[in-house]
């Protein structure tokens, strides 16, 4: 990865798919189901043990930082119970490395040679003491790294007292057996990791191997998913109470709508209210037609009725005019 890409990713992990504006890569939410919610957890085995004598190969689902920073600032005002998630595939994934160390312990136990009771409890304890020998050593030199160099100190005068320990207690387990049975080198899977693990194992080796990325991981691991585990049930009654109150406001809703159907327009009802609203519309309009053509047709009756009885009245007074002219000469005739 070159610098750019680090600087990039970086910028990703803090500001989220959003940081130019712009979308992530693969087009997706960080809720969508094809987004691993162990990586948004930062605790999927397939990250931590990637480049391990057990390396699982890509994650089947996506891993994207820009995505982890989106869950972690939407979990602030939301819970999404991916701690829950995360904690399934875990139990798988710890139950399947414990069914192959039960295995390679099967197999150790048929390929050598079976001790007493009192020469394998010799051989637990230089075991034990090798492993104490080899953590301390792991974690003084990550200390010495680190700047802390008292403390590197104090676990290296620690690791001192265990290997005097463990010389007295390989002196012991070696005069319990016969000296051919000793060279043979004893097997032992560590309970972590199930890697093998030799009696016969120098401090530089246990170092490298409880100080490896391999058993770190698996600790790492083990740890994430005790801490998830301890709260597991108070988890699941918070979220079988928000899938409840979910439930209980989606009925609620549902009611709504079903009392304010009739405020409901889509569809083919969209399609029905707007055919009877423009035949309301056209039967409006038609009765507001009828009507001015009614009031004319009364306007111009009465105009006309009007002008009929004018015309009459005027006959009327025409006739009468001429009576009475006619009346007035028979009259001034007869005086003559």
């Amino acid at each position: 990865m070159t610098a750019h890409d680090q600087m990039r990713a970086m910028l990703d992990e803090l500001m989220g798919t959003g940081r130019n504006g712009e979308n992530n890569k693969f087009h997706v939410k960080f809720n969508d189901p094809k987004v691993c919610k162990s990586f948004l957890l930062s605790c999927c085995p397939h990250e931590i043990l990637s480049s391990t004598r057990m390396d699982l190969g890509e994650c089947p689902k996506i891993h994207d930082l820009a995505l982890r920073a989106d869950f972690e600032k939407a979990q602030k005002s939301k819970d999404y119970f991916y701690d829950l998630d995360a904690m399934e595939h875990l139990q798988a994934f710890i139950s399947d490395c414990d069914r192959r160390t039960e295995a390679a312990k099967q197999r150790l136990a048929e390929t050598q040679e079976e001790l007493t009771a009192e020469v394998a409890a010799k051989a637990n304890v230089v075991h034990e003491l090798a492993e104490q020998i080899g953590q301390k050593l792991a974690k003084a030199e990550q200390l010495g790294e680190e700047g802390f160099v008292e403390e590197s100190m104090k676990l290296m005068e620690e690791v001192d007292e265990l290997r005097k320990k463990k010389l007295e207690a390989e002196q012991e387990y070696r005069n319990s057996m016969p000296a051919s049975s000793y060279q043979q080198q004893k097997l032992r899977v560590c309970e972590v990791c199930s890697a093998y693990l030799g009696i016969h194992d120098n401090d530089r080796r246990l170092a490298d191997h409880f100080g490896g990325k391999l058993h770190l991981g698996f600790i790492k691991i083990r740890e994430k998913l005790a801490e998830l585990e301890k709260t597991s049930d108070k988890r699941k009654e918070e979220r079988r109470k928000a899938l409840r109150d979910r439930d209980r406001d989606y009925d609620r809703e549902d009611r709504y709508r079903e009392r304010n159907r009739e405020h409901y327009v889509g569809g083919r009802e969209l399609d029905r209210r707007s055919k009877r609203h423009r035949s309301r519309s056209r039967d409006r309009h038609r009765s507001r037609e009828d009507k001015d053509r009614d009031e004319r047709h009364s306007s111009s009756r009465s105009r006309s009725s009007y002008k009929s009885r004018s015309r009459s009245r005027d006959r009327e007074r025409r006739s009468h005019s001429r009576h009475s002219n006619s009346s007035d000469k028979r009259k001034e005739r007869e005086r003559d």
